[in-house]
Order: C-alpha cells, then sequence, then structure tokens
C-alpha cells in the first residue's frame, strides 16, 4: 500500500510538471513575433533611453490550423477555413501587422521633436487564379489614399518653420588648464612670467515647450590661481546662475504651430489601422476567389471524366456494332476521335486544378510551397458554389451611403486630407517674420583666500572673503545680479520661399479634396457595377444551367433513337460534346457568380463583416475558432 501510495504522488507531481511545462512552452509559442523588445538593462529604465530595442526575427512558421485540416495526404478545406489561414499565414498580412508599429515609433519622434518619416509598404494585391477566361477579380477601382502624411512629401523634409527639440537636454562641461605668460609690463601683475592655474565647471538644463518658449538654467563656476601679488583674492572663485527665456511671438508661436506632426502623426496611426483592414479585405477577396476558382475547377474535373466515360461507353459500343455488322466501321473512329477530344480536356481540366492548387497553397503558407510536406498533399474544397434563388439588394442611396462609410480608402483619404490641413498651418505661420522676445536673470559670486595686498588694503572684513559656500551664499542672496530684456525682429523683405511654400501646399489640398470627391463617384460607379455585375453572373448562369439541361435532354434522347435506329452515331457524339460544354460553362458561370458576389462585399466595405472577422484578433494573428478536417473516407469525391 505504501509503495502505491509513492507511486500516486510521484504521478501527480508528474503531471503537475508536464502541465507547466504545457503553459510555458504555449505561453512562449504564443508570443507573437511582430513586437518591439525593450532593453532590459542593469540600471533599470534609468539608462533605457540610451540602449538599443529589438524586433525579433520574421516567423515563417505557419499557424497550426494548416497542419490539423490535412488528413491522408489531403488538405480539406471550406471557405472560412480559407479565410481564416489567410489571416494566419499570408505574408502580405504579416508584413501590415508591421505598420501599426512602425506609427508608433515615428510619433515617438514626433513628440520628441522630430521630423515625420514616411515608412511602410502599401497594400499588396493578392494573387489570381490561372485559366479564368476573362473574369475581373478587382472589387474596387477607387485610388489608394497612400499610407499617411509625411512632413513636406520626403523622408526627412520639414515645410514651415523648424519644430524644436521637445527632449529636455542636460550639459556639463569641465575645462583644467594651466597657462604661462611672459609680460612685457611687470607693473600690472609685479612678474616677467604670469601663471594661471584655472579650473572650470559648469552645468545645464535646456527645455522647449510648444507653445514655443525657450529656456535654459545654467551654473558656472571658475576656481583661479594666480602667481601675481597684485591680486586681493588669490586663489579665488567666480560663479554664477543664469535663466535665459525666449519666446517666439510671430513665427513658430503656439501649440498648433510646433504640435503640427504629432496631431499629423495621430492621424497616420488611423491610416495605418485602416491600411491593415484595407490589406485583409483585399487579401481575403483574393483567397476567396482562389478557392471557389479551385471548386470550380474540381466540378470541372468531375464533368470531364464523366465525359470521358461517356465517350468510353460510345466507343465500345460502336466497336461492338461495326464487329456484328450493324454499324460502319467510320462510326467507330469518329467515336475514338471523341473519346480523345474528351480525354484531352479531362488533362486541361485537371491541369488547371493542380495550378489553382499551388496558386491557393502558396497564398495560404508563409513559406509558400517550399515545404515537401505541403508541396506534396492535394487540396479538397468542402464547400460547393451554390446559387441563391434571387438577390436582394436593397436601395441603391442606402448602398452607396454604406460604401462611403465603410470602405477604408475612403476613410484614408479623409485623414490624409486633414492631415495636409494641420501640416498647411505651420506653413501658413512661415509667412510671418521672426519676432522673439527674450529675457535674462543672471546671479553671480565671488569668493577668495585674502592676499597680504588685500590686507593692507582693509579687506579684511570683505564678504568675498570665504570659501566655496560663501560663493554660494552670494548667488543664492543675489548680492550681484544682471538683469536683461530684449526683443528680436527678422522681416524678410520679399519672402518668396515662405509664399510659394504655402501656395503650393494649398494647390496640393485642393488637388486632394478633388481626388477625394473623384474616389466618393467612384464608389457610387463601383457599387453599381457589382450590382450589375451580380445580375449578369446570374442571367449568365441561369442560361448556362438550362442549356447544360436542354444538353442532357437532347443527348439523352438522342441515345434513345440511336438504340432504336432512328439517329446516327454522329449525332451522339455530337451531342457528348454540347454536353461536356455546356457543363464547363455552367461550372464557370457558377464561379463567375462567386466572383461578383466578393466583389459586390468588396465595394461596400463587407468583406470582414460577411466573413465574420475581427480586425483586432486579426492583428493579433488570430484567423477565428479552430477548424476541424473531416475524416478521409467520410468525405465523398
Amino acid at each position: 500500500m505504501k509503495v502505491l501510495l509513492v507511486r500516486g504522488e510521484a504521478a501527480r507531481l508528474l503531471s503537475v510538471v508536464l502541465c507547466a511545462t504545457l503553459l510555458v512552452a504555449q505561453s512562449a509559442t504564443a508570443q507573437s513575433a511582430v513586437r518591439i523588445d525593450s532593453a532590459n538593462g542593469r540600471f533599470g529604465s534609468l539608462l533605457d533611453p540610451y540602449r538599443t530595442r529589438s524586433v525579433p526575427a520574421i516567423n515563417l512558421a505557419n499557424s497550426s490550423r494548416l497542419d490539423s485540416l490535412v488528413r491522408a495526404g489531403n488538405l480539406y478545406l471550406t471557405a472560412q477555413d480559407v479565410v481564416a489561414l489567410a489571416i494566419e499565414n499570408n505574408i502580405d498580412v504579416e508584413v501590415q501587422r508591421y505598420a501599426p508599429l512602425l506609427a508608433r515609433e515615428v510619433l515617438k519622434r514626433a513628440e520628441g521633436g522630430g521630423v515625420l518619416r514616411a515608412v511602410g509598404l502599401g497594400v499588396a494585391q493578392g494573387p489570381q487564379s490561372v485559366s479564368l477566361q476573362g473574369v475581373s477579380l478587382t472589387g474596387s477601382s477607387a485610388g489608394s489614399a497612400g499610407s499617411g502624411v509625411s512632413s513636406g512629401g520626403g523622408i526627412l523634409t520639414q515645410l514651415g518653420p523648424s519644430i524644436p527639440t521637445l527632449d529636455p537636454t542636460v550639459s556639463a562641461f569641465a575645462n583644467f588648464s594651466h597657462s604661462t605668460s611672459p609680460q612685457s609690463n611687470t607693473v600690472l601683475t609685479g612678474t616677467n612670467a604670469f601663471v594661471a592655474d584655472t579650473r572650470t565647471y559648469q552645468a545645464a538644463y535646456a527645455q522647449n515647450w510648444l507653445f514655443g518658449l525657450s529656456a535654459t538654467v545654467s551654473y558656472s563656476s571658475q576656481y583661479t590661481k594666480v602667481n601675481s601679488q597684485f591680486y586681493s583674492l588669490n586663489p579665488y572663485t567666480s560663479g554664477s546662475l543664469d535663466l535665459q527665456l525666449t519666446q517666439n511671438l510671430l513665427q513658430g508661436f503656439g501649440s498648433a504651430v510646433n504640435g503640427r506632426n504629432i496631431r499629423v502623426q495621430k492621424n497616420n496611426l488611423k491610416v495605418t489601422d485602416l491600411q491593415f483592414k484595407l490589406q485583409l479585405i483585399t487579401t481575403i477577396s483574393a483567397a476567396l476567389n482562389l478557392y471557389w476558382d479551385l471548386v470550380s475547377f474540381q466540378q470541372d474535373v468531375q464533368a470531364r471524366e464523366q465525359a470521358v466515360k461517356t465517350a468510353q461507353q460510345l466507343y465500345d459500343d460502336n466497336k461492338r456494332m461495326v464487329a456484328v455488322g450493324t454499324l460502319a466501321e467510320i462510326e467507330v473512329t469518329r467515336a475514338e476521335s471523341q473519346l480523345y477530344a474528351a480525354k484531352q480536356d479531362l488533362v486541361i481540366a485537371r491541369t488547371n486544378l493542380l495550378q489553382q492548387e499551388t496558386v491557393l497553397k502558396n497564398a495560404l503558407s508563409r513559406s509558400g510551397v517550399a515545404s515537401a510536406d505541403l508541396a506534396s498533399v492535394h487540396i479538397i474544397a468542402l464547400d460547393r458554389i451554390t446559387v441563391p434563388d434571387k438577390d436582394d439588394f436593397g436601395d441603391l442611396e442606402r448602398l452607396v451611403a454604406e460604401a462611403v462609410e465603410k470602405r477604408p480608402e475612403i476613410q484614408q483619404s479623409r485623414l490624409n486630407l486633414q492631415s495636409n490641413n494641420l501640416n498647411l498651418v505651420g506653413i501658413k505661420n512661415s509667412l510671418k517674420p521672426t519676432l522673439q522676445a527674450f529675457a535674462g536673470l543672471t546671479n553671480n559670486g565671488l569668493t577668495g583666500d585674502l592676499t597680504t595686498l588685500g590686507l593692507a588694503s582693509g579687506g579684511a572684513g570683505s564678504p568675498l572673503v570665504g570659501g566655496y559656500g560663501n560663493l554660494l551664499g552670494q548667488i543664492a542672496r543675489r548680492n550681484y545680479p544682471d538683469y536683461s530684456a530684449g526683443f528680436s525682429l527678422n522681416i524678410p523683405l520679399r519672402n518668396r520661399a515662405a509664399q510659394s511654400d504655402y501656395v503650393t501646399s494649398l494647390i496640393e489640398i485642393r488637388q486632394n479634396e478633388l481626388s477625394l470627391q473623384k474616389n466618393l463617384n467612384q464608389v457610387r460607379v463601383d457599387v453599381q457595377n457589382a450590382i450589375i455585375g451580380l445580375e449578369q453572373a446570374r442571367a449568365r448562369y441561369d442560361a448556362a444551367r438550362t442549356a447544360r439541361t436542354l444538353a442532357v435532354q437532347t443527348l439523352e434522347a438522342d441515345q434513345r433513337k440511336f438504340a432504336l435506329g432512328a439517329s446516327t452515331p454522329f449525332q451522339v457524339v455530337q451531342d457528348q460534346r454540347d454536353v461536356a460544354n455546356a457543363q464547363s460553362s455552367e461550372v464557370q458561370a457558377m464561379a463567375n457568380y462567386t466572383h461578383a458576389q466578393i466583389a459586390f462585399e468588396q465595394s461596400l466595405g463587407r468583406t470582414l463583416d460577411v466573413n465574420h472577422v475581427s480586425v483586432e484578433e486579426a492583428m493579433r494573428g488570430n484567423g477565428g475558432p479552430a477548424s476541424k478536417a473531416p475524416d478521409a473516407g467520410q468525405v465523398k469525391q
């Protein structure tokens, strides 16, 4: 019994250790590579501003969802799985996950008084299917709004008044010197060679504020010892505490001018989030188009296989009839020709399917098809294309209003236009003259040891006699103050550069306003075209479905006539070709309908809502609930 208890305790202890290990491993793998790691030094945060931070290496490992969907060499996918895998593994989406980090770092630079940097990459268009027969995957033709607004059109340029450094600075200076100067007049120094030993110390603190005020507080002291007997104090120490204030009154005045980069970059943070959303929409739409094309290719392969089977049956029947003498030999040749034509169509259909699998696997994997495990699997689409009985679009004006509200590129254009107007405030301010008011306050002090000359001149009671504490006391009591105040005015007589910058920027804003209006107009065009495209796709599908039904009925009727001797084998061969072509046309029409539906959702900005995608979860690399692939034996091929 004792042994059993010991074993039970050991088992429980082992299970606790294993659970803890799994928790640690899960937390380690859950930590995203898209992050900035802070510098952790020995002295904590004191030295962090002077240390480099690090960004982890890129993560090229696919999410576990991809492996979980593989069964017996097949990758079983639904449309929702494609959306989830595109969110988790697509490289274009992963690239845009770095954009908010870049934007926050540029904001930090702006908060320190630096100019804005143009960083990041634009939205990448998704992959396209193979052999689409003229189907367009473009859901929107509105112009791209860009990734944000920089200081003045370049990476490190600044239009308008220079923005002061907003990070305070501390400076220190120390100097030790020994000098020997030969003297031509010994009456003034009492020596042929004047020797001075000095020690100078200075410390200063400087700070600028957004409303245009600059302040500098500095303290300095200098210890001097000379070999002259004509000094009342030797050695002596002089010192001063100085405060200098400068306020811009015209150019460079106000937080709207000096803080414009901060406001612009805060807008750029929103633009970056919208850009990530736009990349999600673009990537998901492209991946869904790839998936539904794959579904259509699989259905086309099945139709071509049936066509080969039917042609083979006709060929065998004709050979048998020729053998018994009831049919001419030429009919065997015709049937054989139809058989090989059907086999050729089957090879083309299978080739399209394999190529489409490669394109889709590359879009859903960070390593593409370089992985041997992924390259060898075949994709089995679990969904089938279904066309609803009717489409209910609703009111056009309501749809246009919804698109204007939801389309990320429209929101980006509006934010960028707002940022350009914020920049214009600073550019306009540069038209003003430079007027600065300044004031200074200095407290001086002097102390030292009394020399023989100083005693002889009655300086025994002088307040200058003493040590370093006496110097600090004089400065604190303001025994020897200096005051100064004034202003500085600088007026450019022609001011051509500032005039040109302002008008140029204003013209660019007018162009941006027109571009925004053009995009708003294009939104209506996109919505109307998407509706028309969906209606045409439905009409094409209805026609293709009817044509396929009629072709099948015609084939069945001619086969019955042929069996009764009332039709020719050539007619049956022709009917088989018509059925195969009609089936292919129907499959393509169904695929076209899915493209039109995806384009319609994209034109309205509904793509993420329809596919139940959370932007916040997608930013963290989470594609949604876990997927479960069926057992390979349960899937009907």
